[in-house]
């Protein structure tokens, strides 16, 4: 039997505010719009989106010659 009794955390129900969000990943405003208008409402797709976003700019950062 599979018992439902209604009990979730509040806050994965609802999306995310666009300058929380981007605070809270160090994201600029714009990026951070764009993320969760291509991953949201899910707060979990928008962090792993977030965090794919950030590695693929480092791995980009690490390939380029110093200046």
């Amino acid at each position: 039997m599979d018992y439902d009794f209604g009990i979730r955390n509040q806050d994965e129900d609802q999306p995310y505010e666009l300058t929380s969000f981007a605070k809270k990943h160090g994201l600029t405003i714009p990026i951070a719009d764009a993320v969760l208008f291509a991953k949201g409402p899910s707060r979990t797709a928008c962090d792993t989106a977030a965090l794919a976003f950030l590695c693929a700019v480092a791995a980009y950062a690490r390939k380029q010659p110093a200046r």
